[in-house]
């Protein structure tokens, strides 16, 4: 992965899947609060030309960006997408292509004007982070479309074995796609796992409830960042988060707290 550049200053970065689904059936979930909530961070969306786009990534950061363009169910760009002060104005433009066999592909494009490649390195993990939650929002879409949701998650700080310290109690260690999980903390069918370099598990689960459980890990600076979150589908799917979520909340305080 790497910014592409055009001979007028333009730099970009994009990343795109395939996902079952009408075109309006996968807008909904890519161009709507409810619809982006099911499958990345709680967004509202105010869906019009002007609206506002607003994403919570927890720990007091939120994004707010304007919607420039907005031709559904097809296409909307937004402005305001940045990496903070002194950063370049980026764009991010959204597109749905309907493919044959009831499939369509979402692409992704954030793209800025700068001289230089000091915010390169930035927006390449940004493109990187995209495969993650594509990947969600394939599962969703796969399994649980249209299907209302409520998503938690839980996230804390450890050392250099977080991950074993967290994949061990939650019976995923060296787990491979396609095995089954059934714990007291946990139970599901492994849909993706990664234990090398990307630190992964994604999980279609029956319990805390039916849904989708993305397990992670990522340096931060000197110590392991950990996280767990879940997608809960489904008419009890707000219930069950209501009940498991500060069960989770308190699982990772004991364990990994974000003071280190």
């Amino acid at each position: 992965m790497s910014v592409n550049i055009g001979e007028n200053g333009r730099r970009s970065v994009q990343a795109e899947v395939e996902v079952p689904g009408s075109p309006e059936q996968v807008w909904q979930a890519i161009a709507t609060g409810p619809g982006i909530s099911s499958w990345f961070v709680p967004t509202t969306v105010e869906e019009r030309v002007g609206g506002a786009f607003t994403a919570d990534f927890g720990m007091g950061i939120e994004s707010t960006s304007t919607i420039t363009e907005w031709e559904p169910p097809h296409r909307f760009v937004k402005d305001g997408d940045g990496m903070g002060e002194n950063a370049p104005p980026v764009a991010t433009e959204w597109i749905v292509e309907a493919k044959s066999g009831g499939t369509c592909v979402v692409r992704v494009v954030h793209s800025w004007f700068a001289s230089t490649d000091d915010w390169d390195g930035e927006w390449e993990s940004v493109e990187k982070g995209w495969v993650d939650f594509f990947n969600i929002l394939r599962l969703a879409l796969t399994h649980f479309p249209g299907q209302p949701c409520s998503a938690f998650d839980a996230a804390g700080m450890g050392d250099a074995d977080a991950w074993a310290a967290l994949t061990g109690p939650l019976g995923l260690t060296d787990v491979a796609s396609g095995q089954e999980v059934k714990n007291e903390l946990l139970a599901g069918k492994v849909a993706i796992a990664s234990h090398g370099d990307e630190k992964q598990v994604m999980l279609l689960t029956s319990e805390p409830g039916t849904g989708i459980c993305h397990v992670s890990a990522m340096p931060f600076g000197g110590p392991m960042y950990v996280a767990i979150r879940f997608y809960l589908f489904g008419d009890g799917a707000a219930a069950a988060a209501a009940k498991a979520g500060p069960e989770w909340t308190a699982w990772f305080a004991e364990r990994f707290p974000m003071g280190g």
